[in-house]
């Protein structure tokens, strides 16, 4: 498998990770709000920016997950590029 591929194969595993974390975290969140126990305490103004932090840390990592990975495909394709010579 080439560097390329790998990169592409962990992007795809933490985009898929990602995304059953905010589901589960908007299920929890959902789930605080509409229990009458905790509702007073979790409001749904909260709740949002909850979500709003995660979606926020999770570009952010994204970003850094894809600049790694370009940089690692720069690497292998300068030293692909140093051996052909």
């Amino acid at each position: 498998m080439s560097t390329e591929e790998q990169a592409r194969e962990l992007m795809t595993q933490h985009r898929h990770h990602n995304e059953q974390l905010k589901e589960s975290m908007l299920n929890r969140a959902e789930a605080e709000v509409d229990d009458p126990n905790t509702a007073d305490s979790l409001t749904q103004k909260h709740a949002r920016e909850l979500v709003a932090q995660h979606r926020h840390n999770d570009e952010n990592l994204q970003e850094a997950m894809l600049s790694r990975a370009k940089a690692d495909i720069s690497i292998s394709n300068d030293t692909t590029d140093t051996s052909a010579k």
